[in-house]
């Protein structure tokens, strides 16, 4: 069994904003893969489904992002699961628009969900860093990740959810760098080639233009070789004109 947690706010308030791609990230999972309805437990809400080969727990925390740590226990309790099984979805202030990461350990750098992780559970659990850009100065921080992603935003929002979405079971069952792939290809996708078709008609020649010689004096003669059937008087006629 794994556990998928994604870190947000509750409410219609918050459900826009920067700061809830985590749970932008569980529920595109649950809608994609046919999870079950959401339901009220451990201080949050939870859908259950599979992935791949693996059950996965989806869990959004109802407590604010300040105290993400105490529904991640009770969960974790419940289940009686260590946290080699959690992976945590949140936003990264420190990577581009777009951008994705998985790790597993370490600090906490600031970001008030995965410090009540830190302080119920310890450290060494997953993270799927979603990447939302920075607004430039530190006393922005706390209006631009409560502030709504703006329309401009959607499209790589989009490509990401989904790319997410479809490494999801690659990421449940322990293959990072698959699902990483599988974001890739939505995110940053290869520039298709040509086909052969379009190649050849980019390349196709222009039609030959036959230039024909003009013909030389020898080639505007009488033909020579045919037999002359005229009488003497005549040849001696044509002779004077």
């Amino acid at each position: 069994m794994k556990l998928f947690v994604g870190l947000g706010n509750p409410g219609t308030r918050y459900a826009g904003n920067r700061h809830n791609i985590g749970f932008m990230a569980l529920d595109r999972i649950a809608q994609d893969h046919g999870f079950g309805s959401w339901r009220k437990a451990f201080q949050g809400e939870v859908a259950e489904g599979r992935l791949g080969a693996e059950k996965v727990i989806l869990l959004k925390p109802a407590t604010f992002m300040n105290l993400s740590g105490q529904s991640v226990r009770a969960a974790m309790d419940f289940y009686k699961l260590g946290p080699d099984v959690l992976t945590v979805f949140h936003d990264e202030l420190d990577l581009a628009p777009g951008k994705l990461r998985v790790k597993q350990g370490g600090g906490h750098a600031g970001h008030n969900g995965l410090r009540s992780i830190h302080g119920h559970i310890g450290e060494a659990y997953h993270r799927v860093r979603l990447g939302i850009g920075h607004p430039g100065h530190k006393d922005a921080v706390a209006h631009y990740v409560l502030n709504d992603f703006s329309k401009a935003d959607q499209t790589w929002l989009d490509a990401l959810l989904s790319g997410i979405s479809d490494g999801a079971a690659a990421l449940a069952g322990g293959d990072a760098q698959k699902f990483m792939n599988a974001v890739s290809l939505r995110t940053a996708p290869p520039r298709s080639s040509k086909t052969v078709a379009e190649a050849r008609e980019e390349t196709k020649a222009e039609p030959a233009v036959v230039k024909v010689a003009p013909a030389t004096k020898a080639e505007n003669r009488p033909d020579t070789t045919a037999p002359d059937n005229r009488s003497p008087l005549q040849r001696l006629a044509d002779r004077f004109r």
